[in-house]
Protein backbone atom coordinates (compact mmCIF):
# COMPACT_ATOMS: atom_id res chain seq x y z
CA UNK A 1 0.00 0.00 0.00
CA UNK A 2 1.29 3.47 -0.94
CA UNK A 3 2.61 5.50 2.00
CA UNK A 4 0.65 8.67 2.70
CA UNK A 5 2.72 11.77 1.95
CA UNK A 6 3.10 14.47 4.58
CA UNK A 7 2.08 17.90 3.34
CA UNK A 8 4.68 20.59 4.09
CA UNK A 9 3.97 24.29 3.44
CA UNK A 10 6.70 26.88 2.94
CA UNK A 11 6.53 29.58 5.60
CA UNK A 12 7.76 33.19 5.38
CA UNK A 13 8.89 34.57 8.79
CA UNK A 14 8.83 38.18 7.55
CA UNK A 15 5.89 39.62 9.47
CA UNK A 16 7.78 41.65 12.05
CA UNK A 17 9.83 44.82 11.85
CA UNK A 18 13.63 44.62 11.82
CA UNK A 19 16.20 47.46 11.80
CA UNK A 20 17.47 46.50 8.34
CA UNK A 21 14.04 46.73 6.72
CA UNK A 22 13.35 49.96 8.60
CA UNK A 23 16.48 51.39 6.99
CA UNK A 24 15.92 50.00 3.49
CA UNK A 25 12.14 50.29 3.11
CA UNK A 26 10.87 52.62 5.84
CA UNK A 27 10.02 52.52 9.53
CA UNK A 28 7.84 49.55 10.51
CA UNK A 29 8.05 47.82 7.13
CA UNK A 30 6.77 44.24 6.97
CA UNK A 31 5.25 42.08 4.25
CA UNK A 32 1.88 43.65 5.05
CA UNK A 33 3.11 47.08 3.91
CA UNK A 34 3.08 46.17 0.23
CA UNK A 35 0.03 43.92 0.57
CA UNK A 36 -2.16 46.65 2.07
CA UNK A 37 -1.29 49.39 -0.41
CA UNK A 38 -1.68 47.35 -3.61
CA UNK A 39 -4.39 48.30 -6.14
CA UNK A 40 -6.03 46.50 -9.08
CA UNK A 41 -3.93 46.96 -12.22
CA UNK A 42 -6.41 45.62 -14.78
CA UNK A 43 -10.09 44.72 -14.98
CA UNK A 44 -10.87 41.75 -12.76
CA UNK A 45 -7.57 41.99 -10.87
CA UNK A 46 -8.37 40.74 -7.34
CA UNK A 47 -6.29 43.17 -5.29
CA UNK A 48 -5.60 43.98 -2.54
CA UNK A 49 -5.49 40.63 -0.75
CA UNK A 50 -7.06 40.93 2.69
CA UNK A 51 -6.62 38.33 5.46
CA UNK A 52 -9.78 37.00 7.06
CA UNK A 53 -11.03 39.30 9.82
CA UNK A 54 -8.28 41.79 8.90
CA UNK A 55 -5.77 39.58 10.70
CA UNK A 56 -2.62 41.55 9.82
CA UNK A 57 -0.65 39.64 12.41
CA UNK A 58 2.83 40.17 13.77
CA UNK A 59 5.39 37.44 14.49
CA UNK A 60 7.18 39.29 17.28
CA UNK A 61 5.86 36.64 19.68
CA UNK A 62 4.71 33.06 19.18
CA UNK A 63 1.04 33.77 19.89
CA UNK A 64 0.12 33.80 16.19
CA UNK A 65 2.49 30.93 15.40
CA UNK A 66 0.74 28.71 17.95
CA UNK A 67 -2.59 29.51 16.32
CA UNK A 68 -1.23 28.96 12.80
CA UNK A 69 0.17 25.56 13.76
CA UNK A 70 -3.20 24.47 15.13
CA UNK A 71 -5.11 25.63 12.04
CA UNK A 72 -2.59 24.01 9.72
CA UNK A 73 -2.83 20.63 11.43
CA UNK A 74 -6.61 20.81 11.69
CA UNK A 75 -6.78 21.21 7.92
CA UNK A 76 -4.24 18.57 6.91
CA UNK A 77 -0.97 20.53 6.70
CA UNK A 78 1.56 18.33 8.48
CA UNK A 79 4.44 20.75 8.76
CA UNK A 80 6.07 24.06 7.86
CA UNK A 81 9.30 24.62 5.96
CA UNK A 82 10.52 27.89 7.47
CA UNK A 83 12.76 30.14 5.40
CA UNK A 84 16.12 30.70 7.10
CA UNK A 85 18.33 33.69 6.25
CA UNK A 86 22.07 33.53 6.92
CA UNK A 87 24.64 35.84 5.36
CA UNK A 88 28.13 34.68 6.37
CA UNK A 89 27.29 34.99 10.06
CA UNK A 90 24.64 37.70 9.75
CA UNK A 91 21.08 36.54 10.51
CA UNK A 92 17.93 38.24 9.27
CA UNK A 93 14.27 37.56 10.11
CA UNK A 94 15.45 35.04 12.70
CA UNK A 95 13.28 36.12 15.64
CA UNK A 96 10.18 34.02 14.78
CA UNK A 97 12.31 30.90 14.28
CA UNK A 98 14.20 31.38 17.53
CA UNK A 99 10.95 32.02 19.39
CA UNK A 100 9.36 28.95 17.83
CA UNK A 101 12.32 26.80 18.82
CA UNK A 102 11.92 27.88 22.43
CA UNK A 103 8.14 27.41 22.50
CA UNK A 104 6.88 23.82 22.22
CA UNK A 105 3.34 25.18 22.04
CA UNK A 106 4.03 25.82 18.36
CA UNK A 107 2.97 22.22 17.94
CA UNK A 108 3.79 21.36 14.35
CA UNK A 109 6.64 19.54 12.62
CA UNK A 110 9.07 21.72 10.70
CA UNK A 111 12.23 21.89 8.66
CA UNK A 112 14.34 24.77 7.36
CA UNK A 113 15.04 26.10 3.89
CA UNK A 114 18.15 28.25 3.60
CA UNK A 115 17.00 31.10 1.34
CA UNK A 116 20.55 31.87 0.28
CA UNK A 117 19.92 34.68 -2.19
CA UNK A 118 21.44 38.15 -1.86
CA UNK A 119 18.90 40.79 -0.88
CA UNK A 120 18.48 43.54 -3.51
CA UNK A 121 16.02 46.28 -4.36
CA UNK A 122 14.33 44.00 -6.90
CA UNK A 123 10.92 44.83 -5.40
CA UNK A 124 11.15 48.43 -6.65
CA UNK A 125 13.19 47.84 -9.79
CA UNK A 126 16.68 48.06 -8.32
CA UNK A 127 17.86 44.49 -8.93
CA UNK A 128 21.48 45.62 -9.17
CA UNK A 129 21.50 47.43 -5.81
CA UNK A 130 22.61 44.84 -3.27
CA UNK A 131 21.33 45.40 0.26
CA UNK A 132 22.80 42.28 1.84
CA UNK A 133 25.33 40.26 -0.14
CA UNK A 134 25.57 36.49 0.09
CA UNK A 135 29.00 35.02 0.77
CA UNK A 136 29.73 31.56 2.09
CA UNK A 137 33.02 31.97 3.89
CA UNK A 138 35.31 29.16 4.97
CA UNK A 139 35.26 26.48 7.66
CA UNK A 140 35.08 29.06 10.45
CA UNK A 141 31.78 30.40 9.12
CA UNK A 142 30.52 26.92 8.24
CA UNK A 143 31.05 25.88 11.85
CA UNK A 144 29.33 28.99 13.19
CA UNK A 145 26.37 28.38 10.91
CA UNK A 146 26.11 24.71 11.90
CA UNK A 147 26.29 25.62 15.60
CA UNK A 148 23.25 27.84 15.09
CA UNK A 149 21.37 25.10 13.20
CA UNK A 150 22.06 22.16 15.53
CA UNK A 151 19.43 23.09 18.17
CA UNK A 152 16.82 23.10 15.41
CA UNK A 153 17.99 19.72 14.10
CA UNK A 154 17.84 18.27 17.63
CA UNK A 155 14.27 19.46 18.22
CA UNK A 156 11.67 16.68 18.44
CA UNK A 157 9.50 18.53 15.91
CA UNK A 158 12.22 18.67 13.25
CA UNK A 159 11.44 16.64 10.11
CA UNK A 160 13.88 13.81 9.48
CA UNK A 161 14.23 11.04 6.91
CA UNK A 162 15.78 7.87 8.32
CA UNK A 163 17.03 9.95 11.23
CA UNK A 164 18.67 12.60 9.01
CA UNK A 165 17.48 16.22 9.38
CA UNK A 166 15.94 17.53 6.15
CA UNK A 167 17.67 20.77 5.17
CA UNK A 168 16.50 22.48 1.99
CA UNK A 169 18.85 24.87 0.17
CA UNK A 170 17.41 27.31 -2.35
CA UNK A 171 20.38 27.99 -4.63
CA UNK A 172 23.05 25.30 -4.53
CA UNK A 173 24.32 26.46 -7.92
CA UNK A 174 25.68 29.65 -6.34
CA UNK A 175 28.18 27.81 -4.08
CA UNK A 176 31.76 27.25 -5.19
CA UNK A 177 32.46 24.74 -2.39
CA UNK A 178 29.06 23.24 -1.67
CA UNK A 179 30.11 19.61 -1.27
CA UNK A 180 33.09 20.62 0.86
CA UNK A 181 30.79 22.53 3.20
CA UNK A 182 28.25 19.69 3.45
CA UNK A 183 31.03 17.16 4.12
CA UNK A 184 32.38 19.46 6.85
CA UNK A 185 28.90 19.68 8.39
CA UNK A 186 28.30 15.94 8.18
CA UNK A 187 31.63 15.16 9.82
CA UNK A 188 30.86 17.59 12.65
CA UNK A 189 27.41 16.11 13.18
CA UNK A 190 28.73 12.55 13.26
CA UNK A 191 31.40 13.60 15.78
CA UNK A 192 28.63 14.55 18.23
CA UNK A 193 26.56 11.44 17.56
CA UNK A 194 24.07 12.92 15.09
CA UNK A 195 23.06 11.65 11.66
CA UNK A 196 24.29 13.30 8.49
CA UNK A 197 22.02 15.87 6.85
CA UNK A 198 19.41 15.03 4.25
CA UNK A 199 20.25 17.90 1.89
CA UNK A 200 17.54 18.84 -0.61
CA UNK A 201 18.35 21.00 -3.65
CA UNK A 202 15.63 23.33 -4.89
CA UNK A 203 14.72 23.20 -8.58
CA UNK A 204 13.50 26.52 -9.95
CA UNK A 205 13.70 28.67 -13.08
CA UNK A 206 17.46 29.23 -12.71
CA UNK A 207 18.39 25.70 -11.61
CA UNK A 208 16.60 22.80 -13.25
CA UNK A 209 18.74 19.88 -12.09
CA UNK A 210 20.87 18.81 -9.15
CA UNK A 211 24.39 20.20 -8.91
CA UNK A 212 25.92 18.53 -5.89
CA UNK A 213 27.22 15.09 -5.03
CA UNK A 214 26.26 15.13 -1.36
CA UNK A 215 22.64 16.20 -1.71
CA UNK A 216 20.09 13.42 -1.23
CA UNK A 217 16.98 14.98 -2.73
CA UNK A 218 15.62 17.56 -5.14
CA UNK A 219 12.47 19.64 -4.74
CA UNK A 220 10.33 21.11 -7.50
CA UNK A 221 9.67 24.70 -6.40
CA UNK A 222 6.44 25.79 -8.03
CA UNK A 223 5.15 27.66 -9.86
CA UNK A 224 8.55 29.19 -10.70
CA UNK A 225 10.10 25.99 -12.05
CA UNK A 226 7.31 25.52 -14.55
CA UNK A 227 6.92 29.21 -15.36
CA UNK A 228 10.63 29.29 -16.14
CA UNK A 229 10.15 26.38 -18.54
CA UNK A 230 7.14 28.09 -20.14
CA UNK A 231 8.69 31.50 -20.70
CA UNK A 232 11.09 30.76 -23.55
CA UNK A 233 13.06 33.36 -25.48
CA UNK A 234 10.20 34.14 -27.87
CA UNK A 235 7.77 34.72 -25.02
CA UNK A 236 10.23 36.95 -23.19
CA UNK A 237 10.73 39.12 -26.28
CA UNK A 238 6.98 39.24 -26.95
CA UNK A 239 6.21 40.14 -23.35
CA UNK A 240 8.81 42.91 -23.32
CA UNK A 241 7.37 44.34 -26.53
CA UNK A 242 3.83 44.30 -25.19
CA UNK A 243 4.88 46.11 -22.04
CA UNK A 244 6.74 48.80 -23.97
CA UNK A 245 3.99 49.37 -26.54
CA UNK A 246 0.86 48.88 -24.47
CA UNK A 247 2.29 50.02 -21.13
CA UNK A 248 0.18 47.39 -19.44
CA UNK A 249 3.11 45.83 -17.69
CA UNK A 250 1.53 42.92 -15.88
CA UNK A 251 2.34 39.54 -17.41
CA UNK A 252 -0.53 37.03 -17.18
CA UNK A 253 -0.52 33.26 -17.61
CA UNK A 254 -3.46 30.92 -17.24
CA UNK A 255 -3.43 29.10 -13.89
CA UNK A 256 -4.48 25.76 -15.37
CA UNK A 257 -1.81 25.96 -18.06
CA UNK A 258 0.93 25.93 -15.42
CA UNK A 259 -0.73 23.19 -13.38
CA UNK A 260 -1.25 20.97 -16.44
CA UNK A 261 2.46 21.20 -17.19
CA UNK A 262 3.29 20.23 -13.61
CA UNK A 263 0.97 17.22 -13.67
CA UNK A 264 2.17 16.02 -17.08
CA UNK A 265 5.90 16.56 -16.49
CA UNK A 266 7.91 13.41 -17.13
CA UNK A 267 9.64 12.39 -13.92
CA UNK A 268 13.41 12.52 -14.31
CA UNK A 269 16.13 10.62 -12.51
CA UNK A 270 18.37 12.98 -10.56
CA UNK A 271 21.31 10.65 -9.98
CA UNK A 272 19.16 8.41 -7.82
CA UNK A 273 18.15 11.23 -5.47
CA UNK A 274 14.69 11.43 -3.91
CA UNK A 275 12.28 13.67 -5.82
CA UNK A 276 9.89 15.84 -3.83
CA UNK A 277 7.00 17.16 -5.90
CA UNK A 278 6.01 20.78 -5.45
CA UNK A 279 2.58 22.39 -5.51
CA UNK A 280 1.47 26.02 -5.35
CA UNK A 281 -1.69 27.79 -4.26
CA UNK A 282 -1.79 30.78 -6.61
CA UNK A 283 0.49 33.58 -7.84
CA UNK A 284 0.23 37.36 -8.04
CA UNK A 285 3.36 39.28 -7.07
CA UNK A 286 2.11 42.72 -8.10
CA UNK A 287 2.24 43.93 -4.45
CA UNK A 288 6.01 43.67 -4.81
CA UNK A 289 6.62 44.24 -8.51
CA UNK A 290 3.60 46.35 -9.59
CA UNK A 291 3.42 46.50 -13.42
CA UNK A 292 6.48 44.27 -13.68
CA UNK A 293 4.60 41.56 -11.83
CA UNK A 294 3.23 38.20 -12.87
CA UNK A 295 -0.36 37.09 -12.34
CA UNK A 296 -1.81 33.63 -12.84
CA UNK A 297 -5.33 34.25 -14.10
CA UNK A 298 -8.50 32.17 -13.70
CA UNK A 299 -7.38 30.57 -10.45
CA UNK A 300 -9.83 29.21 -7.87
CA UNK A 301 -9.90 26.94 -4.81
CA UNK A 302 -11.78 24.36 -6.89
CA UNK A 303 -9.00 24.22 -9.49
CA UNK A 304 -6.37 24.06 -6.77
CA UNK A 305 -8.19 21.11 -5.21
CA UNK A 306 -8.41 19.38 -8.59
CA UNK A 307 -4.74 19.76 -9.47
CA UNK A 308 -3.24 19.31 -6.02
CA UNK A 309 -5.30 16.14 -5.66
CA UNK A 310 -3.76 14.79 -8.87
CA UNK A 311 -0.22 15.71 -7.83
CA UNK A 312 -0.75 14.21 -4.39
CA UNK A 313 -1.65 10.90 -6.00
CA UNK A 314 1.40 11.06 -8.28
CA UNK A 315 3.85 11.83 -5.48
CA UNK A 316 6.10 8.87 -4.60
CA UNK A 317 8.06 10.40 -1.72
CA UNK A 318 6.99 10.73 1.90
CA UNK A 319 6.84 14.54 1.67
CA UNK A 320 5.11 16.93 -0.71
CA UNK A 321 5.75 20.68 -0.56
CA UNK A 322 3.31 23.54 -1.11
CA UNK A 323 4.19 27.13 -1.90
CA UNK A 324 3.05 28.54 0.49
CA UNK A 325 1.45 29.06 3.89
CA UNK A 326 1.75 32.84 3.97
CA UNK A 327 3.38 34.45 0.92
CA UNK A 328 0.79 37.23 0.83
CA UNK A 329 2.80 39.62 -1.36
CA UNK A 330 3.05 36.87 -3.98
CA UNK A 331 -0.65 35.96 -3.75
CA UNK A 332 0.50 32.50 -2.75
CA UNK A 333 -1.02 31.53 0.59
CA UNK A 334 -3.17 28.89 2.26
CA UNK A 335 -4.18 31.15 5.11
CA UNK A 336 -7.85 32.23 5.02
CA UNK A 337 -8.69 35.55 3.37
CA UNK A 338 -11.75 37.74 2.93
CA UNK A 339 -12.38 36.49 -0.61
CA UNK A 340 -12.07 32.71 -0.28
CA UNK A 341 -12.31 32.11 3.45
CA UNK A 342 -10.99 28.65 4.33
CA UNK A 343 -11.60 27.20 0.84
CA UNK A 344 -7.95 26.43 0.07
CA UNK A 345 -7.44 24.83 3.46
CA UNK A 346 -10.64 22.85 3.02
CA UNK A 347 -9.19 21.53 -0.24
CA UNK A 348 -6.07 20.37 1.61
CA UNK A 349 -8.18 18.71 4.28
CA UNK A 350 -10.33 16.83 1.77
CA UNK A 351 -7.29 15.51 -0.09
CA UNK A 352 -5.29 14.61 3.00
CA UNK A 353 -8.23 12.67 4.49
CA UNK A 354 -9.03 10.82 1.29
CA UNK A 355 -8.46 7.10 1.68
Amino acid sequence: MKTKSKIIAFYLPQYHAIPENDLWWGKGFTEWTNVKKNKPLFEGHAQPKVPLNDNYYTLDTTEEMVNQAKIAKDYGVDGFCYYHYWFNGKKLLDKPLDNMLADKNVAIDFCLSWANEPWTRAWDGGEKEVLMGQKYGSETDWEEHLSYLIPFFKDDRYIKINGSPVFVIYRTESFSKFDEMIQFWNDKLESIGMNQLFIVETLTYFQKTDRCKLSKGVLEFEPMLTIGESKGLFNRILTYGKRRILEKGVYKIDYSKIWEKIISRKVQDYNGKMLFRGAFVDWDNTPRRQKKGLVLKNSSPALFKKYFGKLYELNDSNLIFINAWNEWAEGCYLEPDMNNGFDYLNAIKAISEKK
